[in-house]
């Protein structure tokens, strides 16, 4: 049975991440935004109070709560601005958890255990100039050299590309299997920035998401001890859609977050608008499109809420994030262009954050697979044209399911 009541934990946790955002970030995200800059800065203050391990175990320096926890982190962060939801969405849905998924218990000692502390930043490398949602498109590749691997290639639309200390690098090891496009060729290694021959850049000129970081990072014959392979050669494919469910829920969250904050924008702004002699909350189509985001703000955290319960379970849940990342970020844009509209021709400059919220939202619909890739995976899945994985791991805590193990019959 689901409990739809959040406990006190979870209530805690909401409030302690909302007094961060709102008193820390939201005060300067005008000018961060305009200047494009990256406040490196708060990235320490995240780690200081906890959020970059909230859901990693406390033995491996994280907080300890649960998954539906950084669901609740990553709504809150984004209700402020997306690019605080993004270093969630990158250090710990497809980083840490990847790591503590597939590492060994020294890559998990050498590299998890810094990142939930957030000693060291980290991100996930998949894309590539030439290979987004085709992921098997990708050209970087990997060649055993002896006790070492040989990486070579770039990514490119990285969150935190810039500034990450460590990268979890995809490649192909099997040349024959990339001809073949089959992806069992494919592997996984971590990668740190101090490494000889790794380069990086930053993107500029980005529609949204202008605080935070994005960038690309080069590999030119970057030697990594065979240590640093994650899981085992040929599972890259493999390891790299499981950091994808986590990367989708993280996104779900945010998404939501913007949806409400695009609500409370509107509602704010309505009561004190006024047109035609009343104030345009009075107005039935200021109502109708209030109500509309309402009720997507409803709908979304339940999907997220389903979501973060099966994975708290033990349970498969790629079929439930995929279903909240491409609904919840399909309607923030909706959200966002009517709360713009309700503001009218203020909604159109940077005096009021609706305008912000529609170019953040956009990459959202974008990244961790468009929406016409979860609408294509959502169909196939309601035709029994594709089968959502059983479970696996019967273990009701989700920690307990986090194993290498558990997914060794996937």
């Amino acid at each position: 049975m689901i409990d739809f009541e959040l406990s006190e934990d979870h209530k805690a946790i909401r409030q302690a991440v909302r007094e961060f955002a709102t008193k820390e970030v939201a005060p300067h995200i005008k000018e961060l935004d305009e200047k494009q800059h990256f406040d490196r800065s708060i990235l320490d203050k995240m780690a200081e109070l906890g959020f970059l391990g909230v859901c990693i175990p406390e033995e491996y320096g994280g907080a300890g709560f649960d998954y539906i926890s950084l669901g609740i982190v990553c709504e809150e962060l984004e209700a402020v601005d997306t690019f605080l939801r993004v270093i969630m969405s990158v250090h710990t849905g497809l980083h840490s958890l990847t790591l503590l998924t597939w590492g060994t218990e020294e890559q998990k000692r050498k590299y998890l255990v810094p990142a939930a502390r957030g000693e060291k930043i980290a991100t996930y490398g998949l894309t590539e100039p030439g290979a987004g949602s085709d992921v098997i498109g990708a050209r970087s590749t990997a060649r055993r050299e002896g006790n070492e691997y040989v990486l070579n290639g770039e990514k490119m639309w990285i969150s935190l590309g810039d500034v990450a200390d460590n990268f979890l690098f995809f490649c192909w090891t099997d040349e024959e299997k990339r001809r073949q496009r089959d992806h069992t060729g494919m592997s996984c290694f971590i990668v740190e920035r101090s490494m000889p021959g790794f380069s990086s850049g930053t993107i500029h000129g980005k529609l949204g998401i202008r605080a935070g970081n994005t960038g690309y990072f080069s590999l030119q014959d970057v030697g990594v001890p065979k240590e640093n392979l994650l899981g085992e050669e040929g599972e890259g494919f493999k390891i790299a859609m499981f950091a994808l469910e986590q990367g989708r829920y993280t996104v779900a969250a945010g998404a939501t977050g913007l949806i409400r904050a695009a609500r409370d924008a509107s509602i704010a702004y309505a009561k004190e608008r006024e047109t035609f002699g009343t104030k345009i909350a009075n107005h039935q189509l200021v109502k109708q499109k209030i109500a509309e985001m309402e009720a997507d703000f409803q709908m979304c955290h339940l999907l997220c809420l389903h979501a973060g319960y099966l994975k708290n379970a033990g349970l498969p849940n790629a079929r439930a994030a995929s279903l909240a990342k491409w609904q919840a970020t399909v309607r923030s844009e909706k959200a966002a262009s009517m709360a713009i509209e309700i503001h009218g021709a203020n909604g159109y400059t940077n005096d009021y954050p609706v305008e912000r919220y529609l170019r953040n939202c956009k990459a959202a619909v974008i990244y961790e697979g468009t929406r016409d890739i979860h609408t294509l995976m959502q169909a196939d899945w309601a035709l029994g044209l594709k089968q959502e994985k059983p479970a696996r791991c019967t273990l009701p805590a989700w920690k307990l399911a986090h194993t290498r193990e558990a997914l060794a019959a996937d």
